[in-house]
């Protein structure tokens, strides 16, 4: 537990990104009594959380048991979020849907619901036409797929959720510096926390620092002379505008991620055509390639006009985990850097937060130490 020296006699901690990660410890910590800094270098939740698929979920998370359950945990924590701050038009638990498009993938994720069964995660298997007649009407999949059915997943409006919690977290007397970038980190001579300068000439005296600065996290790890492996991984994500939105549902349908948006959009993936990224194709015509994927299944998503397409990296470190806790070799530095924040951004940020108020380290978090990248 750091000792707080702060005027006020609270914990004085600055989070440094507000996306999901960075606005869900924000708001834990405040809510608990923390003097609270909120630094992004854009505004809150415009970065990778406005351009990530946003699914809630762990049926994609099985290759470690800890991983799965800790998703498991985040999706838990959402449904506490959602009461705590209420749900709005941020918070959409209407399940997801995962067909294949041919046998050997079919049966890949067939074992898979098997494996997650067994794990007592609830899945159901549909037939195509069970789907269409009782799920999603607009769909083009064959009649006798079959098609697995998450009910317990949902997807998040990553932008408004952010939204939610800053606001929350201004309440609970949280300070705003956003559209400045941190510059420096000052560590004193006891080598533990003691400033961070920003981009504007400031300078803010803190107890701690929390690294959530997503895709920029290993340049703010550098600020404290620590190296923090991260993956290259671009993602193109494309947003449609329709009159009338088709689906009420995330769905991971063959060649294409298709998800609802709110206020009349449709989200597109696919990690097929993120393959074509550095192939030096246009965002123009990676947006054109997703909406024909899309078209494909979801034939009214054709008529659908393109409104935005960003390529954005995310946030992942090395080894594909979360990093997340204290860095021992740095008192008063911490991560929160992960891949599927928008699934572990609430059971992270309390995790996150008691640890940095207590001092007391979550089993759960065990085998997402910082400390596994070294010193």
């Amino acid at each position: 537990m750091l000792s707080g020296r702060h005027s006020s006699g609270s914990l004085r901690v600055a989070v440094v990104g507000v996306g999901v990660l960075g606005a869900c410890v924000g708001w834990n910590l405040a809510r608990r009594g923390a003097d609270v800094v909120l630094v992004d270098a854009g505004q809150p939740g415009e970065g990778v959380t406005n351009w990530s698929f946003s699914w809630v979920n762990a049926s994609n998370k099985t290759r470690r048991r800890s991983y799965f359950d800790l998703n498991v945990a985040g999706m838990t924590a959402y449904r506490e979020l959602a009461d705590a701050v209420g749900p709005d038009s941020w918070w959409h638990p209407t399940g997801h849907l995962r067909w294949a498009g041919d046998p050997a993938a079919e049966a890949r994720f067939l074992e898979t619901a098997e494996l997650l069964a067994a794990w007592g995660y609830r899945v159901e298997v549909r037939t195509g036409a069970e789907v269409r007649r009782d799920l999603e009407p607009a769909l083009a999949v064959p009649d006798s797929a079959p098609v697995l059915f998450y009910p317990a997943e949902a997807w998040v409006h990553g932008r408004q959720l952010v939204g939610r919690l800053v606001g929350r977290a201004v309440e609970s007397g949280a300070e705003r510096r956003f559209g400045t970038a941190v510059r420096d980190i000052g560590i004193g001579g006891d080598g533990t926390v003691r400033t961070v300068t920003l981009a504007d000439g400031s300078r803010l005296d803190v107890d701690a620092v929390v690294n959530a600065a997503g895709p920029g996290a290993s340049l703010v790890a550098g600020l404290v002379a620590r190296q923090l492996p991260m993956r290259r991984e671009p993602g193109v994500v494309t947003r449609i505008a329709c009159a009338e939105v088709p689906i009420r549902r995330a769905m991971h349908a063959p060649h294409v991620e298709i998800r609802p948006d709110g206020d009349g959009s449709v989200v597109l993936h696919s990690r097929e055509i993120d393959a074509l990224i550095d192939t030096g194709a246009e965002a123009a015509e990676l947006a054109r390639l997703l909406q024909e994927a899309a078209r494909q299944v979801v034939p009214e998503l054709g008529e659908c006009r393109i409104a935005r397409t960003r390529v954005a990296e995310r946030p992942i470190p090395a080894d594909g985990f979360p990093s997340v806790g204290a860095v021992p070799s740095v008192p008063g530095y911490y991560e929160a850097v992960s891949h599927s924040g928008i699934t572990l951004g609430p059971v992270l940020g309390r995790l996150l937060a008691s640890e940095i108020l207590t001092g007391r380290r979550d089993e759960m978090l065990a085998d997402f130490r910082p400390e596994r990248f070294g010193a």
